[in-house]
């Protein structure tokens, strides 16, 4: 498990009109809640929360938050950004109990698709899913989820239920009566593009016009 730490300040101006004073001077307001305490609004450096976000880790790790020198485990919640411009405008963190289960939205890692079978045998491989919404205590929560390819046949289906998960680890949909046939990434055969479909019938106008032209020679 990667180790973040991000550094911030209580904020008692709040509301929309302080909130954009403080992205005008580069900070991004956010909110810290859960374990049973008081929701406790913050502010952060652009550039501090930019840095860390460069790492994919960061979205599915337990970050230590020092909130004006006190030190809390959370882990992020929800993150607003501006629709086109770069720029991160709210920050929802949660804190973390030990001892509770938690739901975190974790990606997905697919190794050895070079390699997989069916790849080999000319299929192409298409990802139904990308992450996965995993629920477990914080000391179990992993930073992805690994899909091993390399013995994924063609036309094969990857399906929720054929995932092997680390321990303690638990798919939440599964938790709560959902499908374990929902497919996460398949293999199947790849459709001829248009340039292909040409060629081919330019290949088979040609082979027709060689046997009709050997036929007249032999009238």
């Amino acid at each position: 498990m990667s180790d973040f730490n991000l550094i911030a300040e209580k904020r008692d101006d709040l509301g929309k009109g302080a909130s954009r004073r403080l992205r005008r001077a580069g900070l991004v307001p956010g909110i810290i809640y859960g374990s049973d305490k008081d929701p406790v609004p913050f502010q952060i450096k652009h550039t501090e929360l930019e840095k860390q976000l460069l790492d994919e880790a960061f979205y599915s790790s337990i970050v230590t938050l020092n909130l004006d020198g006190d030190k809390e485990s959370v882990v992020l919640k929800d993150m607003q950004r501006h629709p086109y411009k770069n720029k991160i405008l709210h920050l929802d963190l949660q804190r973390i109990d030990k001892s509770h289960k938690l739901n975190m939205h974790v990606p997905l890692h697919f190794i050895n698709e070079d390699s997989c079978k069916g790849v080999k045998a000319g299929g192409a491989i298409s990802h139904h899913m990308t992450d996965l919404e995993i629920t477990c205590l914080p000391a179990d929560l992993p930073e992805f989820i690994e899909i091993d390819m390399a013995d994924v046949d063609l036309d094969q289906i990857v399906h929720l239920a054929d995932l092997t998960l680390p321990k303690g680890v638990e798919i939440t949909a599964l938790l709560h009566g959902g499908d374990p046939a929902q497919p996460v990434v398949s293999v199947h055969k790849r459709k001829a593009s248009a340039a292909d479909a040409a060629e081919d019938a330019a290949a088979e106008e040609a082979a027709a016009g060689s046997e009709e032209g050997s036929e007249n020679q032999e009238e």
